[in-house]
């Protein structure tokens, strides 16, 4: 397991880097330009190489070694960074410039995500997968969780500086990596070398029900369920709660999906009857969401969010474990660019569809109806995808 020890390591220094560049840069665009669509734009030009390159992306980490991508991105994003930092603390400052360097660190995460997702089972053995994706988890929730709390406090004591402390976190991101073992890559053949080689991880889907089932109802279930955007809204004014509530709220899912983290990575190697474990888990987060919209009370919201969080870590780990034992080695990083897209659509448009609905609808009724739809994917999903629903080990899946 030190393999993966320094795996984890680089991963939740990239993660909490991410984290804390995405507050540090919108807090000081925001105080430079006073321009709420600049915001807007940060977002964006951090997506769009995301979309652009997921096909080419994935094909490269079919065909070069993973270790290789994993270096090379982490030595670039810390590069990206170093410029970052000079634009940020220069005496003349160009949004322009900024948007550029975030569309770099865009294209640096459409190759980084989906290896970081592929190299996983090149570096632990199969048997030790469950606990290996659990503990991957783990670290992510916690990074994407004091990432936001660390970049508040850092910019306070230390301002623009903050970026300077980014670059020397990457570094040690890039020397993670450097530790690692190198990953071969099954040969390719001539016809995965073609233009049709870049489209295989999207044929192998399409004939492949269980793993487009785990990518699909994550994509579905979190689009039109996901609540966090409208968390402001309640704290203020529908709880009542202030920003202190706040924080209480936008901790518990992390809470419970770093609790349900490390359980599954100590006591459950392997889950008994599979597919209905997932949805039973997939069951409990849309009727966590329920509870949230209908609640008044802040404890039995936080309680909701609680469940909210770890029954999505527990569905994680289950879906990780199903996509990483059945999609062939060769395939692992296109299958891994498309649930890529997959993650980042789901997580940019939910933000999007939960204020839109808020918006015309109300707060309370945005949340409602995402929880609503959240249980029709999970019946819809549960009668369309029948072998993944009665999936018995994850093993089973296997190519």
């Amino acid at each position: 397991m030190n393999h993966f020890l320094r795996f984890l390591i680089g991963r939740g220094a990239f993660s909490l880097v991410e984290s804390v560049l995405s507050v540090a840069i919108g807090w000081h665009l925001y105080q430079i330009t006073k321009d709420p669509f600049a915001l807007a734009l940060v977002g964006l030009f951090q997506i769009i190489p995301v979309y652009g390159l997921f096909l080419i992306s994935g094909w490269v980490i079919d065909h070069v070694s993973r270790k290789k991508i994993l270096v090379c991105g982490s030595i670039i994003q810390t590069l990206n960074l170093f410029v970052i930092a000079l634009i940020m603390n220069a005496d003349t400052f160009s949004k322009w410039h900024l948007f550029l360097l975030l569309s770099v660190s865009g294209a640096v995460k459409a190759f980084m995500s989906p290896a970081l997702q592929a190299v996983m089972v090149n570096i632990v053995p199969k048997e030790q997968l469950n606990r290996a994706i659990a503990l991957n988890g783990t670290v992510w929730n916690l990074a994407t969780t004091i990432g936001p709390f660390l970049a508040g406090i850092l910019i306070a004591i230390i301002a623009k500086d903050v970026y300077w402390l980014l670059v020397f976190c990457s570094v040690l991101t890039s020397v993670s990596f450097l530790m690692l073992p190198e990953i071969k890559v099954k040969a390719a053949s001539s016809a995965s070398r073609s233009v049709h080689g870049l489209l295989e991880g999207i044929q192998f889907l399409k004939q492949n029900p269980t793993v487009f089932g785990c990518l699909f109802i994550d994509l579905m279930i979190v689009l039109l369920g996901s609540t966090v955007a409208l968390l402001p809204v309640y704290a203020a004014d529908i709880l009542k709660v202030g920003a202190e509530g706040l924080g209480l709220l936008r901790a518990m899912p992390a809470v419970g999906a770093v609790l349900i983290g490390l359980y599954v990575s100590k006591y459950k190697q392997e889950f008994k009857r599979t597919g209905a474990t997932l949805f039973y888990a997939l069951t409990v987060f849309a009727l966590s969401i329920v509870i949230f919209a209908i609640s008044d009370n802040i404890w039995l919201s936080a309680m909701a969010l609680f469940l909210y969080g770890a029954s999505d870590m527990f569905s994680v780990v289950i879906r990780g474990a199903v996509v990483q034992h059945a999609t062939p080695d060769h395939l692992r990083g296109r299958v891994s660019s498309v649930n890529s897209i997959f993650i980042a659509s789901s997580n940019q448009l939910g933000d999007f569809r939960a204020g839109s609905v808020a918006s015309i609808a109300g707060t309370a009724n945005a949340a409602l109806m995402g929880g609503i739809s959240a249980v029709l994917v999970v019946v819809g999903s549960a009668w369309y995808f029948k072998e993944l629903r009665a999936l018995k080990s994850a093993d089973l899946a296997e190519n």
